[in-house]
């Protein structure tokens, strides 16, 4: 199982690596065609789109899975005991509820971006597909949030802060 999820994980981070690259050489050759040439690159602004929102969602899963997310530290003296370890629990299935409420909310977008042919503006790239990545995203999201905290290279596993919320384990 774990073989699976970090062949995901590599996956889902060059897939990440792909899309940035794509980005800023997109973006560099604009800004270029604009100053230089006078001519910009057709089509940029909605491929800068499309890829940021490829960057974004498919971000999503990894950051989730690692507990990377913004969060206020205030409160972890007291939280990060081990009777709280209910707390984090309610909170980790909080996130996971919402994470699959934005994944089926993406779903039904994508269902209608089908029906009504919703297109970019300049390219005439579909949505639908967009959306469906994002909806998977959202889905998978949602299950990283429940599962226990994904150790990775990226974070100092012994940080109070990164035990996962339904592990029990408080770090103190």
């Amino acid at each position: 199982m774990k073989f699976i999820i970090h062949s995901f994980q590599s996956t889902i981070r060059f897939l990440l690596i792909l899309s940035l690259s794509a980005m800023v050489i997109l973006t560099f050759g604009d800004v270029l065609g604009r100053r230089l040439f006078n001519t910009p690159i057709y089509g940029a602004h909605d491929l800068t789109e499309h890829l940021m929102a490829l960057i974004v969602f498919c971000g999503l899963p990894l950051l989730t899975s690692v507990r990377g997310h913004l969060a206020v530290d205030l409160f972890d003296r007291f939280i990060m005991q081990p009777k709280m370890a209910w707390w984090r629990a309610c909170i980790s299935l909080m996130v996971a509820v919402i994470l699959f409420l934005i994944g089926y909310q993406f779903a039904i977008a994508a269902k209608e971006a089908v029906l009504i042919q919703e297109v970019s503006q300049e390219l005439l790239i579909p949505r639908y597909y967009l959306y469906t990545v994002m909806s998977i995203s959202g889905f998978i999201s949602g299950v990283a949030a429940l599962l226990p905290e994904s150790n990775n290279n990226m974070n100092n596993s012994d940080s109070a802060l990164n035990k996962g919320p339904l592990s029990g384990e408080s770090g103190l």
